[in-house]
């Protein structure tokens, strides 16, 4: 019998966005591996925006196309978020 630990990775950020911090919260969905990152934050009336996250080419990228420009213009921050977090 083989067991396959995988590690559960979660953690939280705040990032300047629309000059307000904003607590965006990480969640690593797969194996360590694979996978990819749900993402969630509130916007300005406190509902929920979720997206997801793929390693493509080295970067982390939203795979959602329908997202806030303000949540599109932080993926090369959220990358780098990311990138630190899992090393």
């Amino acid at each position: 019998m083989n067991l396959e630990v995988v590690k559960n990775i979660h953690f939280s950020k705040l990032v300047k966005s629309s000059d307000r911090l904003r607590e965006f919260n990480f969640r690593k969905v797969g194996g360590a591996s694979g996978g990819y990152f749900h993402v969630d934050v509130p916007d300005d009336r406190g509902n929920r925006i979720i997206f997801q996250m793929y390693k493509n080419d080295g970067q982390w990228r939203i795979a959602d196309e329908y997202v806030p420009n303000w949540i599109a213009a932080l993926e090369d921050q959220f990358s780098e978020v990311i990138e630190g977090e899992i090393e």
